[in-house]
Parts: C-alpha cells; sequence; structure tokens
C-alpha cells in the first residue's frame, strides 16, 4: 500500500515507517496520522518489531499549525481522542516500536515518541513542549506518558516557560534510552529491534501490555496481574523450550 506521508518498508521481520514530511519538519497533520493509523493496522504477521523514524533533519516538529483550523469543544475533545487512539495502538498493539530520534522531538513529536517502547536518540535531538507559547493544551497523550517519565513537575514547567531540553538532558531524564552519534542512530536502532525479535512473541506482548497497565494499579492489583502474565509467559511451549535450550548450553 502506498501512503501519502509516511514510507514503510519490512524485511526480516521489522518494519519500517518513516514520517515523510520532511518539508514540514514532520510535523503531525491529520493525513499523517491516518497514515501511521493505517499502516500500523494493516501490519501482518511478517512484521515482528517496528522502527519508527523522520525523514529530513527532524522526527517531528510536533502539531502542523498551518492547517490549524477552529473547532468547536467537542470537535477538538474527538480530535484529542483520535490521536490517543493513534498513539494508544503504537504503545498497545503487540509490537515492540523502536523510535529513532533526532533534531526536533517536539509537541506531538514528543508525544509519538514517548508512546514508542525503546528510543535511540542522536545527539541532534532537542524536546520541547511549546503549547502554552501557541494558547493551546496537550491533546495527544503528553499529560500522561511524558509526565510518567520526567514527572508533573517538571512537565508543568516545561510547559509553563517553553524550555528546551537537549539530547544529553533528554537521556538524563528517560526522554531517550540511549544516545549515540546521528549517525549512528538508525544501525543501533535496528540491532535493538532485531535483539528484541529474537524474544519470544508472548513475552514481548507482557512487557508492553502488563508493565504500563501494572503501573496504573494498587499494588495488590498490580502483583496479582503480574502472576497471571507470568503464569501466561511461563508455561508457553516455546518458555520451556527456550528455558530447556538454556539449561542444555550450561550442562555442555
Amino acid at each position: 500500500m502506498n501512503y501519502e506521508n509516511i514510507l514503510l518498508s519490512i524485511e526480516d521481520g521489522i518494519a519500517h515507517l518513516r514520517l515523510n514530511r520532511p518539508a514540514k519538519r514532520n510535523a503531525v497533520n491529520n493525513g499523517l496520522l491516518q497514515d501511521i493509523e493505517a499502516a500500523l493496522d494493516g501490519m501482518g504477521a511478517d512484521a515482528t518489531v517496528v522502527v519508527i523514524s523522520g525523514e529530513g533533519a527532524h522526527f517531528s516538529a510536533g502539531l502542523d499549525l498551518s492547517e490549524h483550523q477552529v473547532r468547536t469543544p467537542f470537535e477538538v475533545l474527538q480530535h484529542s481522542q483520535w490521536w490517543h487512539r493513534v498513539f494508544h495502538k503504537v504503545q498497545f498493539g503487540g509490537r515492540p516500536v523502536v523510535a529513532a530520534l533526532h533534531g526536533a522531538v517536539v509537541g506531538g513529536g514528543l508525544e509519538l515518541a514517548t508512546s514508542t517502547h525503546v528510543r535511540v536518540a542522536g545527539r541532534s535531538t532537542f524536546y520541547q513542549l511549546p503549547e502554552g507559547q501557541r494558547g493551546i493544551f496537550v491533546g495527544g497523550g503528553a499529560s500522561v506518558r511524558v509526565s510518567k517519565i520526567i514527572g508533573p513537575d517538571r512537565m508543568t514547567e516545561m510547559m509553563l516557560t517553553g524550555r528546551r531540553y537537549d539530547a544529553e538532558d533528554g537521556y538524563r531524564l528517560g526522554l531517550s534510552h540511549y544516545l549515540v552519534d546521528d549517525a549512528e542512530v538508525l544501525p543501533e536502532a535496528f540491532r535493538l529491534a532485531r535483539q528484541i525479535a529474537t524474544n519470544a512473541p508472548l513475552s514481548n506482548w507482557a512487557s508492553i501490555n502488563a508493565v504500563a497497565n501494572i503501573g496504573d494499579m494498587s499494588m495488590a492489583n498490580g502483583l496479582y496481574t503480574e502472576s497471571m502474565a507470568a503464569a501466561l509467559a511461563q508455561s508457553s511451549d516455546e518458555a520451556n523450550k527456550r528455558m530447556q535450550d538454556f539449561l542444555n548450553r550450561k550442562k555442555g
């Protein structure tokens, strides 16, 4: 399938989804969201891990303000919930997603990035939530995802002041998990994707779904859910085979 705003390729089980609006710094508009959602929905079993990157000098500079339109409160609510739905599919769609970040990771671009599971940043990367300066509020999940990573207090300050964090700051705060030279961002992202693809699929699924949901639960409910996820993963045929292979290697 051809897309207007992204490029998609799948090779050896790794899907590469590239935001392809470089003239707009990969700013997020309706068309880009539609293409991301369609690509995620259309991926078959041949795609086990996804790498998301941005074409050109930036990952994504956020909401495309050039396409701003006046909406009623209900229309804004529905539009925000659409962003939530798409980024929920990134986070909970069943496939591990690795983000390859460089340049601007701003506003909606940061909301997309923080819906992924593993984030590799180049040294040109910078992070910002400029919505306060635009007279708007985040609507793509930042108040949940970014806030969980850096804390509500720091996110509030970030929005009030328009503060920009550089790549080192982002790595220190957890906005990225890896920090490498820009030329190494994609190679490192694909190295990690290939490594993740060797995991048992059920283990990957549990890592994606159970951990995030347990974080929203009480201690008692979280521990119960952990036990249920462990029961599913550890009783599978593949888990038994992998454990036997591991034990046999140790004996050898």
